[in-house]
């Protein structure tokens, strides 16, 4: 029954296809064909000050649910994400390792988890004091609005913020009650895989309260062998109004993930061979996730009279980590035992708060406006390894450990419009982060025990003139530090416990210069060119036993060019385009093995990155998204030996819905296919993986169908 419906669906869409290669942007939304409006309706709140987007002097990108929702799975940042040009999602297509995030290759080292960019949902850093971030938390199908600031950002945000990734929950609708249902489910027309996810979002307003509730589940068979994962969220959030100047929030979440399979990484030789299958290893071992966590948020909004603001939030997080490896015990590395691997355990407890103030220096709105606050985190994990066969751990003990992180942060920026077209901007920060761990596994007659101390003080100017809404030129120098996560810390090639103190912070400067406009209601640009000075850049160096281990790179060079256009030559049809050039280079490194590596790529990243959109609003309430991604080859090693190969003429998702109301309800399906010319690629790599075991698959053509089924009572009913 498939074959027919890609035939039709083949020949429908190929002229489609062949416009979406025109450069373009944002979303035309069902009802809405006049989306795109002048740059200052615009405000952004990532920069720590709410400002029209066309006047703040640096590269910021904004999507909204439609950009993030409409007819997509939700369930990975890539669907959405990478229509920001200087952004690029790589999807391993694999639960238990999350995505990598590179914003102008910061975050582009990280083999699990996200490094070097700082994730925040609904102002809640999902960052954790040493800088690693996790998106267990978040349900893409709950986020109303993103905002992507790219470059250093550390003056704002501290530690590890390359770049700043600003997530927010839906708010409350307007009705006194709204429900919608959502569901989805599909699989992989070659390997017969499946998925699904079922997603209730509930929305109330009663006086001066409102709230929202999103619980979702996510399951999949996984694409490839042991791949299976099982998620499930909660999401909930209440804002009080106390008074018309004072606003409280509250906002949980929990999350319960049993199951997030790790297939690993393959041989070019194994992919070529079956790229459904999975290393050996993570079979015979049963690398697998589980987490349980838990987050907790308290705010309090305060507006005075002169329109001065102030913020108070404090937030707590706990979360528990299962988690057989792969990886062997050390000196285990031989096939005398295929099914011992090695079990981390973590129990983890967060907290923290963040105050922060804005005032007007003045009466007149031309007068200064400073910002100025501090953040403070304390993370404190109970760190267990233990051998284990075949995934279960035995009483073998390999590590036990407490490790506690505290980062302090106070931070003051000064913002001036001394006229109306030039608006000034800059800003301090100092942070200052310890490390400190306790070793209580003493069996091996050595306490690693220990603490060390990281601090940096961090900045950024910048201005910008505007010429009105056709061009807004802007210019920014900027800074950044990022401390070593404690995962890169505690692995050692020796495999004792405490720190590795030779592994020191990367710091980074960042220049740009860019310009952003609007010359006719139809066509909205942005472009940058950046220059970033990375030094004692941290890089992964060759794994060993499967287990990945970080040093020091002297220096690194990352360059590189965005654009983003958008053109609507009628009204029902947005064209879009996103695209980065990334010169990242090795400038001053030279390996564990003596090898100068200056000149050489940085793994992970094309040179060439593209996102080409096609949006409509067809009759009857009908619509057709079609986006097209390419991406130039990438190096999978540092020593740039062996690489994935380019996109070629790149890969389609195309998603066909249609929604239309009923009373109060609003009835919502739709279609999507991804891979829609069932292309063969790599979706991602592990870097430096050992054996040239790096390549990680992409699926090969998925088909979807859903659903979303809403009400919400009349206003006033």
């Amino acid at each position: 029954m498939r074959t027919p419906l890609f035939a039709v669906l083949a020949a429908h869409l190929l002229a489609a296809t062949a416009a979406a290669q025109v450069p373009a942007r944002p979303d035309t939304t069902r009802r809405d064909t006049s989306r795109v409006t002048t740059l200052p309706d615009i405000e952004v709140s990532v920069t720590r000050t709410s400002e029209p987007l066309a006047r703040v002097p640096y590269a910021v990108g904004v999507l909204d649910r439609t950009d993030i929702q409409r007819g997509q799975q939700t369930i990975g940042l890539d669907e959405a994400l990478n229509n920001i040009p200087g952004v690029v999602v790589s999807n391993r297509y694999n639960f238990s390792l999350d995505q990598r995030i590179s914003i102008r290759g910061f975050g582009s080292r990280a083999n699990f988890g996200v490094r070097g960019v700082k994730i925040l949902l609904d102002g809640i850093p999902q960052t954790l004091p040493d800088g690693q971030s996790q998106l267990t938390n978040v349900d893409f199908g709950d986020i109303g609005r993103a905002e992507v600031l790219r470059g250093s950002s550390s003056s704002l945000y501290g530690n590890a913020a390359g770049g700043v990734v600003a997530l927010q929950t839906e708010p409350a609708a307007q009705a006194p009650f709204a429900q919608r249902v959502r569901a989805q489910a599909g699989g992989g027309e070659r390997n017969g895989d499946g998925f699904y996810k079922v997603q209730s979002w509930t929305s109330g307003r009663l006086g001066d309260a409102s709230g929202t509730l999103s619980i979702s589940r996510f399951k999949a068979d996984g694409f490839r062998q042991h791949s299976a994962a099982d998620i499930r969220q909660l999401n909930a959030g209440v804002d009080y109004v106390f008074s018309g100047t004072t606003i409280g929030t509250l906002r949980f979440s929990a999350a319960d993930n049993p199951q997030a399979q790790n297939p690993g990484a393959l041989t070019l030789t194994e992919y070529r061979a079956n790229a459904d299958s999975a290393a050996a290893n993570n079979i015979r071992r049963e690398a697998d996730k589980d987490v349980n966590q838990q987050q907790l948020s308290l705010g309090l909004q305060h507006f005075d009279a002169a329109g001065n603001e102030y913020n108070v939030t404090v937030f707590g997080l706990l979360r528990d980590l299962l988690n057989p490896l792969a990886a062997p015990p050390p000196g285990e590395l031989g096939p005398a035992g295929p099914t011992i691997g090695t079990f981390v355990s973590i129990g983890r407890v967060v907290g923290g708060a963040r105050a922060s103030g804005t005032r007007r220096l003045g009466s007149t709105p031309a007068a200064p406006r400073l910002s100025f606050g501090a953040d403070i985190q304390r993370m404190r994990d109970n760190r267990v390894n233990k051998r284990a066969v075949a995934g279960v751990p035995t009483d073998s003990l390999l590590l036990d450990q407490r490790e506690r992180i505290t980062e302090f942060g106070p931070f003051a920026q000064l913002q001036w419009s001394p006229r109306e077209e030039l608006l000034l901007n800059g800003g301090l920060r100092y942070d200052w982060v310890k490390f400190d761990v306790a070793d209580h596994f003493l069996a091996d007659g050595v306490d690693n025990s220990g603490d060390r101390t990281n601090s940096a003080l961090s900045g950024h100017v910048g201005a910008s003139w505007t010429f009105g809404d056709q061009f807004v030129p802007y210019v920014n120098v900027s800074t950044s530090f990022e401390t070593p996560t404690t995962t890169e810390l505690v692995n050692q090639p020796n495999g004792t416990g405490g720190f590795n103190t030779s592994l020191k912070p990367q710091r980074a400067v960042n220049y740009e210069i860019g310009a952003r406009g609007q010359p006719t209601r139809h066509v909205t640009y942005s472009v940058a060119l950046f220059l970033g000075r990375i030094t004692d850049a941290i890089v992964q160096q060759e794994e060993i036993g499967g287990r990945a281990f970080f040093v020091n790179a002297g220096k690194t060079h990352n360059d590189g060019a965005e654009v983003g256009l958008s053109v609507t030559p009628i009204d029902a049809v947005t064209l879009s385009a996103a695209y980065t050039y990334a010169h990242y280079r090795f400038s001053d490194y030279t390996d564990e093995s003596g090898n100068l590596l200056d000149g050489n790529k940085l793994p992970g990243v094309p040179d060439h990155f593209w996102r080409l959109g096609l949006r409509t609003a067809l009759p009857y309430d009908f619509y057709a998204d079609v986006d097209q991604t390419l991406s130039s080859s990438v190096a999978t090693d540092d020593a740039n030996t062996l690489f994935a190969d380019s996109w070629g003429a790149g890969v389609t998702n195309m998603r066909l819905g249609w929604s239309g109301d009923v009373g109060d309800w609003n009835v919502a399906p739709f279609l999507g296919i991804n891979n829609l010319w069932d292309r063969r690629y790599i979706g991602s790599v592990t870097i430096n993986g050992t054996f040239g075991r790096v390549f990680e698959p992409a699926p090969r053509r998925v088909v979807y169908l859903g659903a979303e089924i809403g009400y919400r009572t009349r206003t006033g009913s």
